[in-house]
């Protein structure tokens, strides 16, 4: 018999449910204030069973906060399940579960604000001898508690030139690093819905203490300019960048460019190595506060603790953020017990309400926002997650300024700041707003870590603590098993201390960290087939919706074209399992974003090492900002599309999935994804960060997979271009030869039986020319695929893009089995893709005279002849005879869509 105490853990004394420490099986038998009582079901780790009995109708409580409601009568230790997460234990193959869920979830009403009953507490009373710690004193703003040279990108286009110019200063010595800012915004045509947010962000980076030095590069025409930045700063009363920085703008080929920027940076090496670290008061420490990968016991252990540092810091001056609106919707009333005044309140609310309009546009709810590693771990439902989040609000502190996203700071104490849930966009405007070090809380074990701005890491349990110890700070577990919530707080301020004053924290010792500001939305305002009522809920009809909004699939038939009789060019595949392709490549696909870094890390280890031996060509890994963090819906179908497409691409032979561990799609999420494409998901690797024990242990799983295998090195075989499945694209304006050079590239490869693909935004069908060579037709040309499908028959397919940023173009084409990207270009030229060759060739004087270094070849003279330029180096690259220019250089990203209804949460 097992004691309650042994086993259970009451948030609060006058909770009703308790959270299991344990796994419980069924049948267990518990001793419940001397009355023994047996389960009679399995009750995992973190989930809740009942305390004392529940009436049909009866709010479940945790915290004192009702999260559900008994669907049934309750006695003690029945298993508190909805139907939410009884699926997402079912789908884990958990045995012993009740056949019916328990309760259902609580609704979210809007919380109503009782002004004459509002708390103008008082903030918690100022230490005598406020503290220091050893920082690096700026002109303007906190001292810094790290000291970097940062390369900024102001869009996505430049996102490549910054993270290669980044590593070729590697080893820098003396200060704490060169480090590129690479994220996914700003690069569509046209005026972005979230342009405010982006020039804040970029602004604030510019101006973190943590940043020694900064160079801010774009590219030409971009909407979101160097020119854009300082325009907005001085409008909006920002102070002057005060450090040593420069603006760069891309207007030549990509190494003389790369050679152009390192000049400005290397002068400043020097003058940032000089800087010491001096006494200062921890009035300059300005802690942001996440929680990310949560259980049920983050609003027990970890969260409490990140409060109470972070009181003890205000105590001392210094600043306190938090974050995640969505994560404290359910948890206004905790939120608003101590507020310094009645518009501060106000603004609060306010701010949430904001939110789920937002959301609501996109026919989505808060209910959106728990993952599934969240559900699987005991958070049910946002009010669980909202209410267990907002403990890194102290009960003692008081809510002193609510700012926008990336705001900067408008004074000292606590401070509420606008974001998403998604932990890395949230990072991003706390590290904008000014936040020099992070308190990053996690149940499950995120190892998330930003690049200029040092992370601690609370885990909640031990038992998570000693599997990850590696890539942990805190362990908060042990409040759990006896000590002191005093003493542990006093001892992880001294880590505070001794990490703002330079001690690394163990995601800087990792190296892992990664970027993503809050990604742009698609709509504005309410959609006909998408309604909010008036209590804040969403009502959903998407299915009336038109098919391009929801990127529902199409029926993947080609258009009907009479093909091209002519000798098609030939081209030299690999053949590996009864296939042919260019490539046979190794795969290591993260599942979310939070495992990219690694797998991209993992893949050019594997490829260095040689870990599959001669069986594949290469080895990719393709990081990227979903599948934790985004509404679902219509944007993860399009997700799980794409990621599908390439673990099925004709090009992969071997591919991992990668785990993070906490995501929504989880490694289990693709098994039956795969299952319900009809592929055997046996065929795959599958290893997790936080289940295989951390960094070091997951490295060796996937090397240990990939070297399993004795499988023969690919041979050579003839081919020709009717092999292979090529996109055809145009950036920048076309000549009519042009245009009837990329028709005749088209009709020769579908003729000789390939298949080509083209962009529904891309300028090829927008053009007479091309369409009346290519189809024969002048009249619109429809999509026959949607973003990321594969189509049933070959031949000429048009593929629905949702925007018309070039890497998410590029990323849709390679989910759809395209194996190489033909692409004339005018005016600049594009970055290539990690997996999908991308090959530029231009009959523009001024390109080829600008970026001639970039081109893959120059076409020249009438159609014809242009045309077999363009064939002809299409065979080179499906040969393995060239390497195109962009991805030789470096110049490499990869990025995936949100499509229309996908959001932020």
């Amino acid at each position: 018999m097992l004691r309650f105490e042994e086993i259970g853990v009451l948030p609060e004394p006058g909770d009703n449910v308790a959270i299991s420490s344990r796994r419980l099986e069924a049948g267990a038998v518990i001793d419940f204030a001397g009355t023994a009582v047996t389960l009679p079901h399995t009750v995992l780790e973190g989930h809740r069973f009942v305390a004392r009995p529940v009436a049909t109708g009866e709010a479940l409580t945790s915290w004192n906060t009702p999260f559900a409601r008994a669907l049934r009568d309750l006695e003690i230790g029945d298993y508190v399940c909805t139907s939410t997460s009884l699926a997402a234990v079912s789908a884990r193959g958990v045995e012993g579960l009740p056949a019916e869920p328990s309760a259902k979830n609580e609704p979210l009403d809007p919380y109503v604000l009782d002004e004459n009953a509002l708390n103008l507490g008082q903030q918690v009373t100022s230490v005598e001898q406020p503290g220091t710690f050893l920082g690096y004193p700026r002109e303007q703003g906190p001292a810094g508690t790290r000291n970097h040279v940062v390369l900024l990108a102001t869009s996505s286009r430049s996102s490549g030139f910054v993270t290669e110019l980044a590593r070729r200063f590697d080893g820098a010595q003396g200060f704490d690093g060169v480090v590129p800012v690479a994220h996914t915004e700003g690069g569509e045509a046209g005026t972005p819905n979230n342009l405010h947010f982006l020039l804040a962000t970029l602004a604030g980076f510019a101006l973190n203490p943590n940043v020694g030095a900064v160079l801010i590069v774009d590219t030409e025409e971009d909407l979101v300019s160097g020119q854009a930045i300082r325009d907005f700063m001085a409008e909006h009363g920002y102070p002057g960048i005060r450090v040593p920085h420069a603006y760069f703008t891309r207007r030549a080929a990509f190494e003389k460019d790369l050679t152009a920027a390192g000049a400005l940076v290397e002068p400043w090496l020097p003058v940032v190595a000089a800087q010491q670290r001096e006494e200062v008061p921890l009035a300059d420490l300005w802690i942001g506060l996440q929680c990310g990968g949560s259980d049920a016991f983050s609003g027990v252990s970890a969260n409490p603790l990140s409060g109470a540092v972070a009181r003890e810091v205000i105590r001392h001056g210094g600043i306190a953020v938090l974050a995640e609106t969505d994560e404290l919707i359910g948890a206004e009333g905790y939120v608003l017990k101590n507020v310094r005044d009645l518009p501060t309140a106000r603004r609060f609310l306010k701010t949430v309400q904001s939110f789920k309009e937002r959301v609501g546009w996109h026919g989505h709810t808060a209910e959106g926002n728990p993952s599934g590693g969240n559900v699987y771990r005991g958070l049910y439902n946002i009010v669980l997650k909202s209410v267990g989040a907002a403990r890194k609000l102290d009960r003692d502190v008081r809510l002193d300024h609510v700012i926008d996203y990336a705001e900067p700071m408008p004074g000292h104490g606590f401070v509420f700041m606008d974001s998403p849930g998604n932990d890395l966009e949230s990072v991003a405007g706390q590290v904008a707003s000014g936040c020099n070090l992070i308190f990053f809380t996690t149940g499950n074990g995120s190892i998330t870590n930003f690049p200029f701005v040092p992370t601690i890491k609370f885990v909640t349990t031990t038992a998570r603590h000693e599997l990850l110890n590696a890539e942990m700070d805190v362990n908060a577990g042990r409040y759990l098993t006896g000590l002191p919530m005093d003493e542990l707080t006093a001892e992880t301020f001294d880590l505070t201390v001794r990490v703002a004053s330079g001690e690394p924290s163990a995601g800087e010792k990792a190296g892992h960290s990664q970027v993503s500001i809050w990604r742009n939305w698609r709509q504005s305002g309410p959609r006909e087939g998408i309604s909010i009522t008036t209590d804040g809920r969403t009502s959903r009809n998407l299915a009336d919706l038109p098919a391009e909004d929801r990127d529902a699939p199409l029926d993947g038939l080609p258009l009907q074209v009479k093909a091209s009789a002519v000798e098609p060019t030939g081209v030299v595949l690999l053949e590996a399992d009864e296939r042919r392709a260019p490539e046979q490549v190794g795969l290591i696909l993260p599942t979310s974003l939070c495992s990219g870094q690694i797998a991209l890390r993992l893949a050019a280890q594997a490829e260095t090492e040689r870990w599959a031996g001669d069986a594949v060509s290469r080895m990719v890994a393709l990081p990227h900002t979903e599948g934790c963090g985004s509404s679902g819906g219509a944007s993860e179908e399009t997700f799980a599309r794409t990621m599908l497409g390439y673990l099925l691409h004709p090009n992969t032979r071997m591919a991992l999935l990668l785990e993070h561990g906490c995501e929504k799609t989880h490694n289990d999420y693709f098994r039956s994804r795969l299952v319900e494409a009809g592929a055997d998901p046996s065929r795959f690797g599958w290893a997790s960060i936080q289940a295989d024990g951390g960094l070091d242990a997951v490295s060796e799983r996937v090397k240990q997979w990939f070297g399993s295998f004795d499988l023969p090195a690919p041979t050579e075989v003839a081919g020709t271009v009717g092999d292979l499945t090529i996109a055809l694209e145009a950036r920048g304006p076309l000549t009519s030869e042009t245009a009837e050079a990329m028709a005749l590239i088209g009709r020769e490869i579908v003729g000789a039986g390939g298949s080509v693909v083209l962009s529904s935004r891309g300028a090829l069908l927008a053009n007479d020319d091309f369409r009346y060579v290519a189809f024969n037709r002048r009249d619109e040309v429809v999509p026959t695929i949607a973003h990321g499908q594969r189509f049933a028959v070959p031949g000429w397919h048009v593929m629905r893009m949702p925007g018309t940023d070039w890497m998410e173009t590029v990323t849709g084409f390679g989910a759809g089995g395209v194996q190489q990207v033909l692409a004339h270009v005018a005016g600049g030229t594009l970055s290539a893709q990690r997996f999908v060759p991308v090959v530029e060739f231009s009959n523009d004087p001024e390109t080829v005279a600008k970026y001639g270094d970039d081109l893959d070849a120059v076409a020249a003279g009438k159609a014809d002849e242009q045309a077999r330029a363009g064939l002809d180096i299409v065979a080179a690259v499906a040969s393995r005879r060239q390497v195109p220019k962009a991805v030789a250089s470096g110049n490499v990203g990869f990025q995936i869509t949100r499509g229309l209804l996908g959001t932020s949460m």
